[in-house]
């Protein structure tokens, strides 16, 4: 059964999924507000191009590697991204990032997933955005948070999954910031690991 994450809230992943996850799916989904037409004839939504990144921090806090949709997986392939959705259409996740969590290697300590509008519009322009993680062995959900948190922000930064005591958990953070990818968010990321 999937937990609906709340800001700030942890949870454990093993002990969410009822048994041990080694494969892991942080799935982005979003639309675009629709327009009013006249007399609510003619409405129309604009594409909105939210991207999914993540990057990987080691025990000193320090940025090791990226996955974003320049850059599709990380150097060890432990980490990599389903490519650039550029309009927020259709149905379920928009784009993913998959982790194989028994690969990341022992230096990484943290992941933290972020979400930009690349061409720079606020999210007052969109609506239904979530993160989500599923197992990917089942493809059950495992968590979900809600990010259709509306306002002048353009970017947020979403989750945290760590290593604590052996085991991985995740972090809802949900912090809006400003910054058309996840190198502008970096000062603010530093606040969360």
């Amino acid at each position: 059964m999937s937990v609906n994450l709340t800001k700030g809230q942890k949870i454990s992943l093993d002990k969410e999924a009822g048994g041990s996850l080694n494969r892991v799916v942080m799935g982005l989904g979003w639309d675009a507000v629709k327009s009013k037409g006249f007399l609510g004839f003619g409405a129309k939504s604009a594409d909105i191009d939210l991207d999914a990144s993540c990057v990987l921090f080691d025990d000193a806090n320090k940025p090791l590697d990226v996955v974003w949709f320049r850059q599709l997986k990380s150097r060890d392939g432990s980490v990599f991204h389903s490519g650039d959705n550029r309009t927020g259409a259709g149905d379920g996740d928009d784009e993913q990032i998959n982790v194989a969590l028994q690969s990341v290697p022992d230096n990484v300590r943290s992941i933290v997933f972020t979400v930009n509008s690349f061409t720079g519009q606020s999210f007052a322009q969109v609506e239904n955005a979530y993160c989500r993680l599923v197992s990917a062995e089942n493809g059950k959900e495992v968590a979900r948070f809600n990010l259709s948190v509306q306002g002048q922000h353009n970017a947020q930064i979403m989750a945290k999954l760590y290593r604590h005591n052996g085991e991985w958990k995740m972090h809802a953070i949900g912090e809006n910031g400003l910054g058309r990818t996840f190198d502008e968010l970096l000062p603010q990321i530093a606040q969360h690991l």
